[in-house]
């Protein structure tokens, strides 16, 4: 709106530090990561607290107040309504952004041309509001007001998600993320709905079920894929050294150090798995057995009442014949 403060806007808006990179079609528009980054994430960490607290309020409040939620309950609802918005919002943008540059097509792009250091505006985009929105993440724990128990396992997840998110920013890793988040976003996003579910209705667990196929299925990939790209395509690259001006990470170091972070979480999430589901059959076993032990009620016999010959009518029994029966006559001693 104004010139003056123009320059600063766009500071805050739109990513800085790019670059004309000439193309056979001409020139395209391309970006390259910085300090000025910083101030960028800063502004959409403001935004995502705001959309944040409008789906609290319009949305998730309404529908909780509906099912009459415990106070766990009711926090879990928050966060798993929260997080499926994101889940499939990034799910949908992840999706579009790696099937338009080409990704998913050609998984050799994945390793080829190492590094990646000019990303498509796209690219650049989401990673910014990816890093924006788990770091929106850590005052709202002061804002929801979440209980202390459950603050150390949001704050794993947070610094999980952080630290991946981050390290294959910086280190240009930056299409094999998309790829590694799109699966786990997916896993997650079917997750928080199968709780949403449950929370709704306790009977239904069918989508549990399911997350907990896609979930194995899920660490299978995201191990093969970094193993597949970091462990072989980029060790077969001509250009290893440690270049940090030119954003070249290849060395067998930097490599060793980046399966070792991502075999390690995959690791821990699969033990977090199996304990999970370990627990919850236990749980499962011991209310099955409980019940029967319970011994069954013991039935009373029924009493056995005498019935006089013929049938009543009336309150008066009459004989087989339709004649009332005739009273037996006293003998005087």
């Amino acid at each position: 709106m104004f010139e003056v403060t123009a320059k600063t806007a766009f500071l805050f808006i739109l990513p800085q530090y790019n670059i004309s990179v000439p193309t056979a079609d001409g020139e395209t528009v391309h970006y390259h990561y910085g300090p000025k980054d910083l101030v960028t994430i800063l502004f959409y960490v403001f935004i995502t607290i705001i959309l944040h607290a409008v789906v609290q309020e319009y949305i998730l409040d309404k529908i909780s107040k509906r099912l009459h939620l415990s106070k766990v309950k009711h926090s879990k609802f928050n966060e798993s309504g929260q997080l499926v918005i994101f889940h499939l919002s990034s799910v949908i943008w992840c999706f579009y952004v790696v099937v338009t540059e080409g990704y998913l097509t050609n998984p050799r792009s994945l390793w080829e041309d190492y590094p990646h250091v000019y990303l498509p505006f796209q690219v650049k985009f989401f990673y910014l509001c990816q890093l924006a929105y788990w770091l929106h993440a850590l005052p709202e724990l002061y804002f929801q007001k979440v209980r202390k128990e459950e603050i150390p396992r949001q704050l794993q997840y947070i610094c999980l998600y952080l630290v991946h998110i981050a390290g294959a920013y910086l280190l240009n890793l930056s299409r094999l993320g998309l790829i590694l988040l799109l699966l786990q976003y997916s896993t997650e996003f079917l997750f928080h709905m199968a709780r949403l579910f449950y929370f709704a209705d306790e009977n239904n667990e069918k989508l549990f079920n399911a997350w907990a196929a896609v979930f194995g299925i899920t660490r299978l990939f995201i191990l093969t894929l970094a193993v597949l790209a970091i462990g072989f395509g980029l060790a077969r690259m001509e250009n290893q050294a440690f270049d940090p001006e030119k954003g070249n990470f290849n060395t067998l170091l930097c490599r060793l150090c980046v399966l070792l972070l991502v075999c390690a979480a995959q690791a821990w999430l699969m033990w977090r798995f199996i304990h999970s589901q370990l627990r919850h059959w236990r749980e499962y076993w011991n209310e099955q057995s409980a019940k029967r032990r319970v011994p069954a009620a013991p039935r009373l016999p029924a009493r056995l009442i005498k019935r006089e010959s013929g049938y009543h009518e009336n309150g008066v029994v009459k004989a087989e014949n339709g004649t009332s029966p005739r009273t037996k006559k006293l003998k005087s001693p």
